[in-house]
């Protein structure tokens, strides 16, 4: 918000003074309480001075800071809003009125807590020794790989589906302490109490004990960590904690494992190398046992930890042990047995035998900044989780507790009561945030996966108990409208996901809630109902404002209420709903403001019924009939040109309207309607014309036995876009997905599968779509000019197409979304503000997003209107999707109860409506599905125009004819004798003649094509005809003795000596033809002796 604008709404920065800072809050909750009283009284406020809610937030964040609750500072406003006289406390906005014992059992609810202890899950390793523990436990996240080492020796390596990829036994009598991944080397580092191992963990199987041990070691070593040096090749640091307070950097090059060594060498199962032979900088830091130590590279520091009091923790660089200068050292009482970093926060914990965690900055050593105390026993192990800003620490009695580092409080505490005496201690637990799970080691592998991870893959979502009717989003107070059939009403926030309120029994005890509709301002949302009623609600309170009663005449479902739309009021306190009923019927309903009823103005009539017998376009006669309230649809009557006789050929057609649509423009007052038999007919207030756009051939078929529902029309939509979106240059999601295709799945390896479009013939292969009419030569100027484009109209079909049409009437576009399956049925269409995207849900449960930006524009060109993504969101029919575009974000409601939050750019699932966990808007990195669904996102990438495409095959070889005639000379084939049976020439041209096929540059003539009796696939096939060629038994068989040696000898053999002779006039032909030459034939059929 601008500085300016700041002070003309009474804001100032903030004050370092609280009473100061109330003041001015109290001046601007004043000033608008004053707007909110003028804009009930109707009085006109210019836009600039007007203070919506993101004004507002804004300015309370200036006033008290960053931290404020966006929920509890809407509610406030909303209570501002809707009365502005009622008694105000500047407490609400900081969430003071809340119940804290509310808050407390929301917490300890199971389904709120950090980890899900009741889904733990154990892995025995295999092969491990008798009595033997997990000493350490290191998470590889480049390569999602795990490495465990136990005490005595077992080194074993994990994939990402905890399954063993490698192990390793190491013969040594020392105990393993510890170990870590070689980011350079690509090994795995392990110590022991008087050696290192070095271990490639990538050899051949027979080769799995090839490892390297360094000895002799000057102490006991107890810890080891990795620097990681991206820029360092070939070449690993690494740090040594051991038993005499020492810390220790060691370096290693690829040279000294056996990269040089020969292969005679490369035989021993294992080497034994010199430490001496290795650079090594060591210095005393502590004067007891170093318990842990690692390196963080954020810092570019390492942390040592001891049992020492005095010298109980150590940061600093790595020069500092090459000299002797002072060092960072934190004291606390009875030292530290382990610590951890978390970057976000910037703070240090550590833990140790006071059993007090402590949180410290890394520049400030003198004193911590925090305490967390609640542990019995003393701390053994500290991990972080990140994301979530997360501590998690474990006790020796094997207690753990999750604290909040943001707030320090305590999130769950759980204890780890399985295990014999023998197991009682955990001696390493690491956090894998690629897969949200905390792992601990002790004689087995527990891994306790976060509850959320867990929701969120086998909790089936569920907002409503019964199948979903309507979703509405509130873009002035972000906020999501969902009715179930049993006529619930719930409000949610977007950001969060928590409901606000509930409405039960909205229209009535069992009266089920058909449509609803949220005005422009949103302040208020309007309901429909099966049996006709209808009301508007103020949408902040949930409180009733207005009832459009049920007739006492009307009969059960005759003014069922499908579709509601508010309409733009000619007057100020006034409301405008337009309602579609069941039987067809387009009325208008009036609200004013002193009356609390409802009533019907208007009525579209029936036009279905004029536009038959070949008519297409009737005119409007508007009504003179004076109102004394002004309304955007004047009274019309329809005017038949010309009459026909009731005995026509042609059958009526019902009018059984399915959906409608409006645009309420300047220039433009249109309402577009679409019929269970698929007619879409336009009504045009502006040239007074009502026209029929489509109808299809076969809805005149009225035989019973013929079902005509593959011709409803589910949804219509008008695309039009603003002169002021006109100017905006691009699209926000086709950008960002553009960007997130460039990229490639960054965040969820294999999650997307990618359809290229290739740029040749054929260049829709993943989407069938249909030869469209030729373009308007009149558009063609107006591209470069920023004026209105007229609009167009899309449809969704019960066939599984969407199409585009022009007001006139002409198709522009025809098109199957593609969606891994056959035709599915579309259910819902939804776009973006600026029309440059269009959404589409059917009826098992995808959603399709397409790029629409450029096809806007003349001359609508096909190859512009393109198709970016498409997911299964649900199992079952998807009845509303929407795209939020600050947010980018899609959601979708559907008749299986739930209604889920998806990330638009990506198809990435967020959560869904009535979960316990806040949602997670920004886009995360680990790449999850409702358990009800099981197929990826599926991304259209269009092949670059640039991108050479390479040849990676070759053409096998053929005989070439004519090469053969070149190389086959009369002369010496004369020369010749016959072959004996059995026997071939050495010389043959055969396989000399054998050449690459060449490559035809004109296409075979063709005479039959789109043959529809075939099918849709082999009917759209060219049929060719090529000459046969001629048969092997009419070969000619050269050099006469040869010939009938060998046909007398096969014949014989063949038919029992009975030869059969053939006719004089193959004989005469043959001998026309043929000289007598080498016969080939009795090389492959030889003669055979009787």
């Amino acid at each position: 918000m601008d500085i300016r604008e700041e002070k003309h709404y009474g804001t100032v920065p903030q004050s370092s003074n609280f009473k100061a800072a109330l003041n001015e809050f109290e001046k601007l909750v004043e000033q608008t309480a004053i707007q909110k009283k003028e804009e009930r009284m109707g009085l006109f406020i210019q836009k600039e001075d007007a203070i919506d809610y993101d004004k507002f937030y804004a300015s309370v964040q200036e006033l008290f800071g960053p931290d404020l609750k966006n929920q509890d500072v809407k509610c406030f406003y909303r209570k501002l809003c809707n009365n502005p006289d009622a008694p105000r406390d500047w407490c609400e906005i900081f969430g003071y009125f809340s119940n804290e014992e509310d808050a407390l059992a929301s917490k300890m609810d199971e389904e709120n807590l950090i980890f899900l202890v009741s889904r733990k899950q154990r892995v025995i390793i295999s092969g491990s020794r008798r009595r033997d523990v997990i000493k350490c436990i290191v998470k590889i996240p480049q390569l999602d790989l795990l490495v465990t080492a136990s005490q005595k020796g077992l080194i074993t390596v994990f994939n990402s589906q905890m399954k063993v990829q490698t192990s390793t036994s190491i013969t040594d009598t020392s105990w393993i302490t510890g170990c870590d991944y070689l980011l350079q080397l690509k090994r795995i580092v392990a110590t022991t109490e008087r050696s290192i191992i070095i271990w490639d963990y990538k050899a051949q199987e027979n080769n799995q004990e090839n490892y390297f041990v360094i000895k002799p070691m000057d102490h006991c070593l107890l810890c080891v960590c990795v620097v990681p040096m991206p820029e360092q090749l070939y070449r690993d640091d690494i740090l040594f904690g051991d038993d005499g307070g020492f810390v220790s950097r060691f370096t290693v090059n690829s040279v000294d494992f056996g990269l040089k060594q020969t292969k005679s060498k490369r035989k021993f199962q294992n080497q034994v190398l010199d430490s001496k032979n290795f650079k090594s900088v060591k210095r005393k830091l502590h004067n007891d046992w170093v318990m842990k130590i690692r390196y963080i590279p954020s810092l570019n520091c390492f942390g040592s930890c001891s049992l020492d009091s005095v010298h109980s923790f150590v940061l600093e660089s790595l020069r500092r042990l090459e000299d002797n200068l002072p060092v960072r050292e934190f004291a606390m009482p009875r030292g530290a047995n382990t610590f951890c970093y978390c970057s976000k926060a910037n703070v240090i914990v550590t833990g140790g035998e006071d059993k007090v965690l402590r949180l410290w900055h890394p520049n400030i050593s003198t004193k911590p900044v925090g305490k967390l105390v609640g542990h019995m026993f003393s701390i053994t192990e500290i991990v972080t989780n990140e994301k979530d800003q997360h501590v998690i620490s474990l006790s020796s009695a094997k207690v753990f507790r999750v604290w909040d580092i943001q707030t320090l409080s305590l999130l769950q505490v759980f204890h780890d009561s399985q295990g014999g005496p023998g197991d009682m201690q955990i001696y390493s637990m690491i956090y894998d945030a690629n897969h949200g799970m905390l792992i601990t080691g002790s004689s087995v592998m527990d891994m306790y996966p976060l509850t959320r991870m867990i929701q969120d893959t086998e909790h089936v979502p569920h907002t409503h108990e019964r199948e979903i009717n309507v979703m509405l989003y509130n873009k002035y107070f972000h906020q999501v409208l969902t009715i179930c059939s049993e006529s619930i009403i719930k409000v949610w926030e977007l950001e969060t996901g928590f409901q606000i309120y509930q409405i039960l029994d909205a229209h009535g005890y069992s009266v089920e809630l058909t449509s609803a509709a949220v005005d422009e301002t949103g302040f208020c949302f309007a309901t429909g109902a099966y049996n006709g009623t209808v009301k508007i609600w103020d949408f902040g309170s949930g409180q009733e404002m207005k009832v459009l009663p049920k007739g006492k005449e009307w009969k059960e479902e005759e003014h069922w209420v499908k579709r509601l739309i508010f309409l733009k009021a000619q007057e100020k306190q006034q409301h405008l709903i337009l309602t579609l009923e069941r039987s067809g019927a387009i009325k208008m309903i009036q609200g004013k403001e002193d009356d609390i009823f409802l009533m019907v103005i208007w009525e579209l009539p029936d036009a279905i019924p004029y536009l038959q017998n070949g008519i297409r376009v009737v005119h409007l006669k508007m009504s003179t009939t004076d109102k004394n309230i002004a309304i955007p649809f004047p009274d019309v009557q329809l005017v038949a040109e010309k009459t026909f006789p009731h005995h026509n050929s042609i059958p009526t057609i019902s009018s059984e309207v399915n959906c409608v649509n409006l645009l309420q423009v300047e220039g433009y007052n249109l309402i577009a309607i679409g019929t269970l038999q698929g007619v879409i007919i336009l009504w045009n207030f502006v040239t007074a014309t009502v026209k029929e756009l489509y109808r299809p051939d076969d809805c005149y078929n009225v035989d019973s036995s013929m079902d005509s529902k593959h011709l409803r029309i589910n949804d219509i939509l008008f695309l039009f876009r603003a002169p002021e979106c006109a100017r905006s240059s691009q699209d926000s999601i086709c950008s960002s997905s553009q960007c997130d295709s460039s990229r490639g799945p960054q965040s969820s390896k294999g999650s997307r599968q990618s359809i290229h479009d290739s740029d040749g013939k054929g260049e829709h292969t993943d989407v069938t779509v249909k030869e469209s009419h030729p373009v308007d030569k009149k558009h063609l100027g107006a591209a470069n000019l920023i004026e209105t484009q007229p609009p167009i109209l899309a449809t969704a079909h019960e066939d599984g197409h969407l199409r585009l049409w022009t007001t006139e009437g002409r198709l522009l576009k025809d098109i199957l979304p593609f969606t891994k399956h056959s035709a599915i049925p579309l259910a819902s269409l939804y776009t973006d503000s600026c029309a440059r995207i269009l959404l589409t849900g059917n009826t098992e449960g995808h959603v399709i997003i397409f790029s629409i930006s450029s096809f806007l524009e003349p001359p609508h060109d096909e190859k512009k209107f393109k198709q970016l993504l498409s997911w299964r969101a649900h199992a079952l029919e998807i009845i509303q999707v929407i795209y939020v575009e600050d947010k980018q974000v899609v959601l979708t409601a559907s008749i299986d109860g739930s209604v889920r939050l998806w990330h638009a750019p990506s198809g990435h699932y967020c959560g869904y409506f009535g979960q316990r966990r806040n949602f997670e808007l920004s886009q995360t990195s680990d790449f999850i599905l409702p358990c009800d669904v099981n197929e990826y996102p599926v991304e259209i990438k269009e092949e670059s125009k640039f991108t050479e495409k390479k040849q990676r095959y070759e053409y096998p070889l053929v005989f070439d004819r004519a090469r053969w005639r070149k190389m086959s000379s009369m002369s010496l084939l004369f020369k010749r004798t016959p072959p004996k049976p059995f026997e071939v020439e050495q010389d043959f041209k055969f396989f000399k003649s054998l050449s690459s096929p060449k490559t035809r540059r004109y296409a075979l003539e063709g005479f039959l094509a789109e043959n529809r009796e075939a099918g849709i696939v082999f009917g759209s096939l060219p049929i060719y005809r090529v000459p046969s060629p001629p048969s092997l038994r009419f070969l000619p068989l050269i050099g006469s003795d040869a010939r009938r040696d060998s046909v007398d000898g096969f014949a014989g053999r063949k038919k029992g000596g009975h030869v059969q002779h053939e006719k004089a006039s193959r004989k005469r032909n043959l001998k026309r033809n043929l000289v007598p030459q080498i016969n080939l034939a009795s090389s492959f059929f030889p003669a055979m002796p009787k």
